[in-house]
């Protein structure tokens, strides 16, 4: 494989980002060799490196992925009338719960892994969590809330915590939970 060949390169990169989502996802990033990831991708080092500068260079492109996937799918699901979008983004976190290999949100999985607010992994994540949190803030505005800065900043908590929970609790509670959360939250405003 040579680097003039763009099909089989982007292949190559997709093959490797692929493989490191799916260890990321399952093991934790620190716990994730870029030996490992080059084996299971089935790329030689030198394919990986003219991809990617570095693992963090990989992690990098593994959250800047997510967020897109983030970003389409949450998005599809603020279409509707604003409080029916807010309960069906919510509905999604208690449908990937009970999905095999749930292990919470990849966001603040890698956040945890990535402390430090200048690098740029955890400014990915905060631009993420920056969007999320503005999407949330219009779907409040929409439905009347009186102060929707406020409630999007709660609801991104217990977005989070339902993440959390829906990984170390019992996940078939979570839609219940979410639901009970977010009219608590609508309905106080």
């Amino acid at each position: 494989m040579t680097k003039t060949d763009p099909g089989r390169a982007s292949a190559a990169r997709l093959r490797v980002l692929e493989t490191a989502t799916r260890l990321f996802y399952a093991e934790g990033v620190r716990a994730i060799g870029i030996d490992r990831i080059i084996a299971e991708a089935g790329v030689a080092k030198a394919t990986f490196y003219s991809h990617f500068p570095s693992k963090d260079g990989l992690v990098l492109s593994y959250i800047e992925e997510q967020d897109r996937i983030g970003r389409a799918s949450l998005g599809a699901l603020a279409t509707g009338a604003p409080r029916d979008s807010l309960f069906a983004l919510f509905d999604t976190i208690s449908e990937a719960a009970i999905l095999p290999g749930y292990r919470g949100c990849p966001f603040l999985n890698a956040a945890v892994e990535y402390p430090d607010p200048a690098t740029p992994v955890r400014q990915a994540i905060d631009e993420h969590r920056r969007w999320h949190r503005d999407l949330l803030r219009r779907l409040l505005a929409d439905t009347g809330c009186t102060d929707p800065d406020a409630a999007a900043n709660i609801l991104l908590a217990i977005w989070d915590g339902l993440m959390v929970s829906g990984h170390v609790d019992d996940p078939s509670r979570i839609r219940v939970l979410a639901r009970q959360a977010l009219a608590g939250v609508i309905n106080a405003q």
